[in-house]
């Protein structure tokens, strides 16, 4: 088969078919959530499913600003996602450089001791995490999500990997100018990292802003939790606002949406090329 001159073979129609396919059942739980946010609670799980609702409820976009205090979990959730963000670029890529371009005793046995604690599931450290930020007196603050979530072993193995493709030459040549290795770092390794501190961005980012144990655990205090801990205050003991939360769970899609589509196009190239050496 050939199409405005190219030639298109059976096994190529059969990718974009199956690509098609999967694009589409991973984009209808979000077109469900976005038909059941236009809805009232009891027409939510009703079957067959209405994907275009009759009667749109927009009036739930208004309800979900004076039923919670909405705008205040979302100021809390995003004051968060960018201190612990842009925290995690700079311990991340600082570490990553020492790793990567400086010769030290040790240096791969501690790599690998710090990258070995991915392994370890937060779940297993988290009740002694808890007892030293109440011993700190951080519970109830939001210092104690920021201390807890600053570093992090991925965002290091990942800078590490993207500094490694990095030609050695340029920091030495660096040196030879005078250069110090906090001015090479700054001048010359960060502005060459960027599509590697856009994908650590895009990742902090979804993580923190999604993170609902942490905050459950450490804030009790309405006026500090987050947007995933205040959407629980729209289920009561014996009924849930499903229209509502659906409504406010859109709302909370919008900051992360609006990340990934602009550091996009350094996503892919940042996932490519940290694999390059190692």
């Amino acid at each position: 088969m050939r199409i405005a001159g190219r030639k298109v073979t059976i096994r190529t129609i059969a990718i974009y078919v199956i690509v098609i396919a999967v694009t589409l059942i991973m984009l209808m739980p979000f077109a469900w959530m976005l038909s059941a946010s236009l809805k009232l609670s009891r027409d939510v799980f009703a079957f067959p499913i209405e994907w275009i609702p009759s009667e749109p409820q927009w009036q739930n976009y208004v309800d979900i600003w004076t039923k919670i205090p909405l705008a205040l979990f979302i100021y809390n959730t995003s004051k968060l996602t960018i201190i612990v963000t842009l925290l995690q670029l700079l311990t991340s890529s600082f570490a990553a450089y020492a790793f990567a371009k400086l010769n030290f005793p040790y240096k791969n046995t501690l790599f690998l001791g710090y990258i070995a604690t991915i392994a370890m599931p937060w779940q297993v450290y988290m009740v002694p995490q808890f007892l030293l930020m109440r011993e700190f007196g951080l519970n109830n603050t939001h210092l104690a999500l920021i201390c807890l979530q600053a570093f992090t072993a991925f965002g290091v193995f990942l800078m590490r990997q993207f500094y490694m493709s990095i030609p050695t030459e340029l920091c030495e040549a660096a040196r030879i100018d005078g250069m110090n290795e906090y001015q090479i770092w700054a001048r010359i390794m960060l502005p060459l990292s960027k599509p590697a501190l856009s994908t650590l961005t895009i990742f902090t980012f979804v993580t923190t802003w999604n993170d609902f144990l942490g905050p459950m655990i450490y804030l009790t205090k309405t006026e500090l939790k987050t947007v995933q801990i205040g959407l629980r205050m729209f289920i009561s003991q014996y009924s849930a606002e499903y229209g509502l939360i659906m409504a406010a769970s859109v709302v909370a899609l919008i900051p992360v949406l609006v990340v990934f589509l602009v550091l996009q196009r350094f996503f892919v190239e940042g996932i490519a090329s940290t694999g390059l050496k190692g």
